[in-house]
């Protein structure tokens, strides 16, 4: 059997496509605006990606079963404003309001995987429904007034960097090299991605669907609420609004990456990449002053596109296999 080259192993990752795409942007955006390479600009651009990434990862968990968690951002705005209210009107210490913020996105994520797990209601209505449930607590308890009191060691963590890149990004590293040891080497991991892949067959090997259900909503629902605190210490301010805008992206992600809607399959490195995307998208319509909202568009394209090419990508691969059944 010939050998494959380095170049030939690269491109035919499934995420390679998306690194050129990356790579071609960056280079484009250096060369037409020097601007993008300015340390504060870089800085600018890797706070932004910090929370997304993570949310990208909470939806890509749940996308890993074959379903979609629609209340990730409600979950994450609802963290943020108890972590904010938690310091600033009961004055609790940083790593306490991070512990209960943190099982506060665990219980809302355990709520939506066991509603569905023993419902038998589809997770799309599920979510749908508690995301205007965690959503109205937050604006209810809140009355959509922020809270502006936060520590100053929290300020100092969302504004801090070091040479280009935010403090902040540390976080989403932590986070994504835990899920990827996690999906690749725990048995709970593997579990997940085999719901997904046949929720039956891995009924028939003893693995319990309904606990692995709850266990991904679980995970997601802590992703999404470390995101909203990460946000908190971003923006300096427990706004009620953080969430309301990371639906779109939390999906769009994983698909551009690579992601089988089916379930069964999560793209660490594409959800990366698709992240890095949608950033360089947003950093570029920022730097030549065009409204932010038509980031909506290209966003919403480039799902269109990724999702074609996976389909004509999936085609290809059928048609390859019948013809080697054919000459077997």
């Amino acid at each position: 059997m010939k050998k494959q080259s380095l170049t030939q192993r690269f491109l035919a990752a499934e995420w390679s496509s998306l690194l050129i795409v990356a790579l071609i942007m960056m280079a484009i955006m250096t060369i037409i605006t020097p601007r993008f390479l300015n340390f504060d600009n870089q800085a600018i651009l890797t706070r932004s990606l910090a929370p997304l990434l993570i949310v990208a990862f909470a939806q890509a968990i749940v996308i890993g079963i074959g379903q979609m968690n629609l209340a990730v951002g409600a979950i994450g705005g609802m963290v943020a404003v108890f972590f904010g209210g938690m310091m600033e009107v009961w004055g609790l210490p940083i790593p306490v309001a991070i512990g209960i913020g943190l099982l506060c996105g665990l219980a809302a994520g355990v709520l939506n995987g066991a509603v569905i797990a023993y419902s038998g209601i589809n997770g799309f209505i599920v979510t749908l429904a508690t995301l205007s449930i965690f959503k109205g607590l937050n604006l209810g308890v809140t009355k959509s007034i922020p809270f502006y009191e936060m520590p100053q060691a929290l300020q100092w963590f969302g504004e801090a960097r070091v040479g280009p890149f935010a403090m902040i990004l540390i976080v989403p590293v932590i986070c994504v090299v835990a899920l990827a040891w996690f999906l690749k080497y725990s048995l709970a991991g593997r579990q997940i991605l085999a719901v997904g892949g046949n929720a039956h067959a891995a009924g028939l090997a003893g693995i319990s669907v309904n606990r692995v259900t709850i266990m991904a909503h679980a995970i997601s629902g802590a992703l999404a609420g470390i995101a909203g605190m990460l946000s908190v210490a971003r923006l300096g301010v427990g706004q009620p609004t953080i969430g309301g805008d990371w639906l779109l992206a939390s999906f769009a992600a994983p698909v551009i990456g690579g992601a089988i809607l089916l379930g069964g399959h999560i793209p660490v490195i594409g959800t990366i990449l698709g992240v890095l995307v949608i950033i360089l998208i947003e950093n570029l319509l920022v730097l030549y002053g065009v409204d932010p909202q038509y980031n909506e568009f290209f966003v919403g394209a480039l799902i269109l596109l990724a999702v074609g090419f996976n389909h004509w990508r999936s085609l290809r691969a059928e048609a390859a296999y019948k013809l080697q059944e054919g000459q077997a």
